[in-house]
């Protein structure tokens, strides 16, 4: 019996960046629920992000955002795990120095921003509809108290069809030792402290709600779903997913804009609806 559900967004539910999801997919939940199933939206985005994404059910379930760096549920925090500030800062200079290149800071509940980049922007805030704060220097912005924010998350933007790679081989190096460095999707690096993955934030879910392994359902198309698909029986990686992704999971489910996940999520609810009947 399925206690547990976690499904990536982008590239998995909707095209990357997309705030267009079959609207079908929230009464699926909802009826799943009834039966003791939860649901947990699983993604690179902030916390706001996914709520949106989902607002028509928003508290009926649970988030993990930024990769697994903030789990939360009803607009409450669960887990955040917080990033090293001169680590964030150093991320940042030398973000500054890539070619065509521009970083993203990830805050408990807004995203901080140097770039004025447009169609950066217009990704941020029309497509994701994050909470932007724009700044001329990351490293010295201070809230209205003067504080330094907590940053939990860094992230790098190359505009382009797989140009994330040439961030990619400059910071990986760099990096790799001391943080989590994922790439996520074809445009976006990701960079979180070292336990930091979704597959770490939806056990820590699954302890929470004393699901077991084969009792949880996972959907996933990048490489920083792959932890996550490794935490469940029923893994499916869709049908437009990374290949290397298809290889980790059990099941593959059809692609994204054919509604795969949703597809799988009501082959369930039709098999549970029909032995209570």
């Amino acid at each position: 019996m399925i206690k547990l559900i976690a499904s990536d967004i982008d590239g998995t539910l909707v095209p990357d960046g997309s705030d267009k999801i079959n609207p079908e997919i929230f009464s699926v939940i909802l009826k799943l629920k009834a039966y003791g199933i939860y649901f947990a939206a699983a993604s690179g985005r902030p916390w706001k992000s996914i709520a949106r994404l989902f607002a028509p059910i928003q508290d009926q379930i649970f988030y993990i955002a930024e990769n697994g760096a903030y789990v939360g549920a009803r607009g409450r925090e669960l887990f955040v795990t917080p990033m090293d500030t001169e680590d964030i800062y150093q991320i940042v200079r030398q973000v500054r120095e890539l070619k065509d290149c521009d970083v993203m800071v990830s805050g408990r509940d807004v995203v901080y921003l140097e770039s004025k980049n447009p169609v950066l922007l217009h990704y941020l805030i029309d497509g994701y509809h994050n909470d932007v704060v724009q700044t001329e220097d990351i490293t010295t912005f201070r809230e209205e108290n003067g504080e330094i924010p907590e940053f939990i998350k860094v992230s790098i933007y190359h505009q382009g069809y797989d140009a994330i790679h040439a961030a990619g081989d400059r910071m990986i190096p760099l990096w790799s030792k001391k943080l989590k460095v994922v790439t996520a999707g074809k445009e976006w690096l990701d960079m979180m402290q070292p336990e930091v993955n979704k597959g770490a934030a939806l056990q820590k879910l699954q302890e929470s709600l004393f699901a077991t392994k084969q009792e949880t359902m996972v959907f996933g198309d990048n490489l920083n779903d792959i932890e996550m698909i490794k935490r469940a029986e029923y893994s499916y990686a869709i049908g437009n997913a990374r290949e290397e992704v298809k290889q980790a999971a059990h099941f593959i489910a059809d692609t994204n804009v054919n509604d795969g996940v949703l597809k799988i999520l009501k082959e369930l609810l039709k098999t549970l609806e029909e032995k209570e009947n």
